[in-house]
Order: structure tokens, then sequence, then C-alpha cells
């Protein structure tokens, strides 16, 4: 038991992942049973308004769960120093659970104690990273000003719990998406190309992939532009312009990584696909506000299963093979567990517009599709994220 304790809490991404695929079915579990027992009238033991409940826990929960294996994992990589291990690890994974806690109970408690537990993570995993981030190249503190925005995100949400802002929810929730997309457009243009170009160099081709700076730079800023625009200007057809560049920008981006040539390989395709998503996410954004012929919340659904949900899944399950010493292939069960994010997104995006009067079937269609996917991440990732590295036990 101490020898499997002592592993679990030797890499952020042990803990963080487990605790992302284990709450990504409970807390879109409890969102199924909210929906099933007509979410105008039913609550859990939260008093948060159910539909903002369910976007801060998916944002502020399972996302950031995500995120915090990720950079925890990453910046020992970047600076070469010791990860995050031991004690510190094992306070920050309580506070993310107390964060958790304080949130679902939050119609017992004071909103003044939940915004302090709640926020305490991010915090607490700031200074964490500070001290790592601060020794290496200063090109990797841009991801500490990301963990200051989903801060202000946060603080957003809880303000107005608070009563101090009248309707900063919403656009606290914007802002953590949005931070989470650009993280996608830097990230994945960093890792999509580089696991693309060595699948293509095992597979016979000497130069893949020739880089191309000048679109990487547009891409991101394009997305930037998306999230600055979204914050403080109030014109739904400049927001809606800049979203149409950004979906055709990274597209052109995507396009140039050549996904098709790796389509034998679901660890590497499952990269391309949440790219495509969030390319799709913001076309649809872009429509939706241009036009009004499709409901924004149908864009954000895109971006949030589809990109979110196929980029952070795709990211846990090759760093959890390639961090514990094993091969980078994954199981059937793990290629299901990719299709079924797909197949909520489609689902909840979908299933309305082909499907009105059956809304809360198409919901609970998609939102178990959604379980079903992270289910069965749990289920083979549980002995990976809780052993020790191959040949060290």
């Amino acid at each position: 038991m101490t020898q499997r304790l002592t592993a679990f809490l030797s890499y952020g991404f042990r803990p963080f992942f487990l605790f992302a695929g284990l709450y990504g079915v409970v807390g879109m579990a409890a969102w199924l049973a909210l929906i099933g027992l007509n979410t105008e009238a039913a609550s859990l033991s939260a008093d948060f308004p159910p539909s903002q409940w369910h976007a801060h826990e998916m944002l502020f929960g399972y996302t950031t769960a995500v995120f915090a294996g990720f950079l925890l994992t990453a910046a020992p990589g970047w600076t070469r120093r010791a990860p995050i291990a031991g004690g510190p690890l094992a306070l920050l994974a309580v506070v993310w659970v107390s964060g958790r806690a304080a949130v679902w109970l939050s119609a017992y408690l004071a909103p003044t104690l939940v915004a302090v537990i709640d926020l305490s993570f991010l915090v607490l995993l700031f200074g964490l990273v500070f001290t790592t981030l601060t020794t290496g190249s200063k090109r990797h503190l841009v991801f500490l000003g990301v963990l200051a925005l989903l801060f202000s995100a946060n603080a957003m949400v809880h303000l107005e719990r608070l009563g101090f802002t009248g309707n900063s929810a919403g656009a606290g929730h914007l802002l953590a998406l949005d931070t989470y997309i650009v993280l996608i457009t830097v990230i994945g243009g960093r890792v999509v190309p580089a696991f693309t170009r060595n699948t293509l160099r095992r597979d016979g081709d000497d130069d893949p992939l020739p880089p191309r700076p000048w679109l990487d730079r547009m891409a991101i800023l394009s997305v930037v532009a998306v999230l600055v625009a979204g914050q403080v200007a109030d014109d739904d057809a400049l927001l809606g312009g800049l979203a149409v560049a950004a979906a055709l920008i990274n597209g052109l981006r995507l396009v140039g990584w050549r996904g098709w040539r790796i389509l034998d390989q679901p660890i590497a395709w499952i990269l391309h696909l949440g790219y495509g998503w969030m390319v799709a996410g913001l076309a649809f954004k872009g429509v939706a506000l241009l036009s009004g012929t499709i409901a924004e919340t149908t864009a954000l659904h895109v971006l949030t299963i589809g990109a979110v949900g196929s980029m952070t899944l795709g990211i846990m399950t090759r760093a959890g093979l390639g961090h514990t010493g094993r091969a980078l292939r994954v199981t059937p069960a793990i290629t299901f567990a990719y299709l079924a994010v797909s197949a909520a997104a489609v689902i909840r995006v979908g299933g309305p517009l082909l499907l009105p009067d059956y809304y809360t079937a198409v919901m609970v269609g998609a939102g178990v599709s959604w379980c079903a996917a992270f289910a069965v991440f749990s289920w083979v990732y549980w002995p990976i994220l809780t052993r020790p590295r191959l040949g060290q036990e």
C-alpha cells in the first residue's frame, strides 16, 4: 500500500488525471439526475442555479483538474527540476476535493466560505507551479498568466453569488472556456504536429510537416482576439466575425498537420479530432452570433464537449502511458472512449435541432455517452495511474 501511495503521489498527472476521469462521470451523472427531475424545480445540495452549477463544475472541476495534472507534469520537464510530489501534491489534491465538496454542499455553507475553499485550489496551484517555472525558460511563465485568468474567471462566478456583482457568472464561465480554447491552440500547436511528425517518421517519411511559424502565430492571436472581444466588446457582429476568422485560420493550420495520414493510430488522431472540434466550435459560434440561425449554447457545447472533452482525454491517455513507461498504444476500450466523447458532442448539438420535441431525452443521451467515455477511461487507467512505473514494481 505504501509503495502504491508513494507512486500515486509521485507526479501530478497521477491523482489529477484520475480525479478528472472519475469526476467526469460523477459530475455528469449528477447533471443527468437534475435533468430527469426537472431542472426548474430540482436542485442538489448546492444553491447554484442548476445550469450554472453544471458549467462551473465542468470548467473548474473537471477541466481544471486535467490542466493541473498536465502543468505539474510538464513543468519539471521544461525546467529540469524535481516534480511536485508527496505531501505538497497530497495537499493540493485535498484542496481540489474540498472545493468540489464545498460547491456541492453550498446550500449549507456560507457563500464566502465556499468561495475561499474553491478558489484556494488555483491559488495553491499557482504557488507550486511558480516555484518550478521561475527557474526555467521565461516563455513558460505564460502559464502563470493562464492560472491568473482562471482564478479571475472563477472569482467572477463567486462574486455574483456573494452579491457583489449582478451578472458576472456567465462572463466568468465564458472567460474560463475561452482560456481553455487558447490553451488548446497553444498546447495543441506543439503536441499535435510533434506527435504526428514522430508517427510519420516511423512510417518512413524523412521530412514530415514542415513548420509554419507565421500560421502558428496567427492561429494563437486569432483565438486570443476572440477571448478579449468576448470580455470587453458588446458587439455580436465583431465577435462573430473574429470567431469565423479564427475558425478559418485554425482550420488551415489543422489541415497542414495531415491527420488523415495517421488514422491507424487512435492515440494520435484523437488530438486532430479534438482540434477539429475546436475549429467547428469557433465556426458555430461565428454563425450563431452573425446570423442567429443556431443558438450560441450550441456552439458552446461543440467547444466544451467536442474540443475540450476530446483534447483532454487525448492528453490524459497519452501522458498516462508515456510517463509510466508504457508503449504509446491505446486499447480498443480507450478508442471507444474517444469516439463516445465525439458521439456525446454530436448528440448534444444535433439532437435539439433534429428532435426538438425530445430535448430531455437528447440531453440524457449525450450525458450517458460522456459518462461512458470517462467511466472506461477511469477503469482502464486506474491501475496505470495508481501503480509504480513499469520496471519499478
